[in-house]
């Protein structure tokens, strides 16, 4: 099977965003044992129902799963400015080519009316022409 180099593109980034989700996946799988497993322990620091800060390797686990998900959402807010500039371009495209059509037809409606008094204009004077040659034949 041959692909294109847009096809390629695409599967790289694809591919890319399947990565990355497998990290948030993996990171919050990380993040959902530590915490359970660290609600689990009794706590020291725990006084009156309030809780110690956390852990350092939690801490890291919360970093980390923030961090891909940052990773994962930039990524996506690219593709959606990038869609929105595409989509304003395509609208001006739009917009402009819509004056230039009206303009078009604006300029043949011109041209159809020009026609159309000339062409009776030319009506007319054969109609004057065949009296005055009848006339003459006539008369």
């Amino acid at each position: 099977m041959n692909a294109t180099r847009s096809e390629k593109i695409e599967l790289t980034e694809e591919d890319n965003d399947a990565v990355a989700a497998s990290e948030v996946e993996a990171g919050i799988r990380d993040f959902v044992r530590n915490d359970v497993a660290y609600l689990r322990r009794p706590m020291p620091g725990m006084v009156g129902g309030t809780e110690a800060a956390l852990d350092p390797s939690a801490e890291a686990t919360v970093n980390n799963v923030n961090s891909l998900i940052q990773r994962v959402a930039g990524t996506s807010l690219a593709e959606i400015e990038n869609l929105i500039s595409e989509l304003e371009s395509l609208r001006d495209l739009l917009h402009a080519e819509g004056q230039r059509v009206q303009r078009e037809i604006s300029g043949y409606a011109q041209l159809s009316q020009a026609a159309m008094r000339s062409t009776r204009m030319i009506a007319d004077n054969v109609t004057q022409w065949k009296r005055t040659t009848d006339s003459l034949r006539h008369g």
